[in-house]
């Protein structure tokens, strides 16, 4: 007895594909089924290397997307790439160091990351590319400041959710506090800061962004026990990068205008 998939005219057939790639929510597939097919009659593709090119595509988008995913519910404040890192203007910054830290194998072992210099050093600019090529290697990234976190947490507080919001940023792979050190903390917000990084102690990676020198936290942490306690949990197997004091913002626009006037 004949199959009566085997009656199939052409017509019927990128028909069917259309309605089975909506059922089974196959949207890369279904986009690029006509034009496969077109080109496996044409170069006499195989009917496994025809729908191998097409489940390749949609595993290739998922991925994509999933990344995408990942990235936006990192929170990062504009995009950066580390691409676009230019260490000619920033020779403090080993380049070998910072394509390493992309590998992500200090994430997976739960290390923390330091980047500490002044203001316009491009410290901003390697957390947030850092956590992106994490992102797009498959881990959780949450990006916040450290001003924005303490709000939180002193909200949440408030709210008595303090314990599943500090459940929360422990959860995700790689916490990333920006701005660490430019503003003097009380107490209480020390203290629950203190308790995120105790909650991801030696089990999930922290990395912070500070102008401040270590020497320097008492300021930040008024509390002398408390600010040794946290530098010990931030340093602990930890990678340190000093971005240096010449602003990376100044020296590439510099490096720009030169580049223009030359021409």
């Amino acid at each position: 007895m004949t199959s009566a998939h085997h009656a199939l005219t052409a017509e019927a057939s990128h028909a069917a594909i259309d309605t089975a790639c909506r059922l089974l929510r196959l949207p890369t597939m279904r986009a690029q089924a006509a034009d496969t097919i077109a080109r496996a009659e044409r170069e006499g593709l195989s009917y496994a290397g025809f729908l191998a090119e097409l489940l390749m595509a949609e595993c290739e988008d998922r991925d994509r997307r999933r990344a995408e995913r990942r990235i936006r519910a990192a929170h990062f404040p504009r995009e950066k790439s580390l691409r676009e890192f230019d260490y000619r203007v920033n020779s403090n910054v080993d380049p070998a160091v910072i394509h390493n830290l992309a590998t992500c194998e200090w994430i997976a072992k739960g290390y923390p990351l330091c980047l500490i210099g002044d203001s316009g050093t491009g410290k901003s600019h390697l957390l947030i590319g850092l956590g992106t090529a994490a992102a797009m290697a498959g881990y959780r990234v949450r990006y916040t400041t450290a001003a924005a976190l303490v709000n939180e947490l002193v909200e949440a507080a408030d709210d008595k959710q303090l314990g599943k919001t500090i459940a929360r940023y422990g959860r995700v792979d790689l916490l990333e506090i920006d701005e660490l050190g430019y503003l003097e903390l009380d107490r209480r917000g020390a203290e629950m800061l203190f308790q995120v990084l105790t909650e991801r102690e030696e089990k999930s990676s922290i990395a912070i962004a500070s102008n401040e020198a270590f020497t320097g936290w008492s300021r930040t942490f008024t509390d002398p026990r408390l600010c040794a306690a946290i530098v010990d949990r931030l340093t602990f197997n930890a990678t340190l990068i000093e971005t240096g004091t010449e602003s990376y913002r100044l020296a590439r626009s510099k490096a720009k205008q030169n580049g223009k006037a030359a021409n």
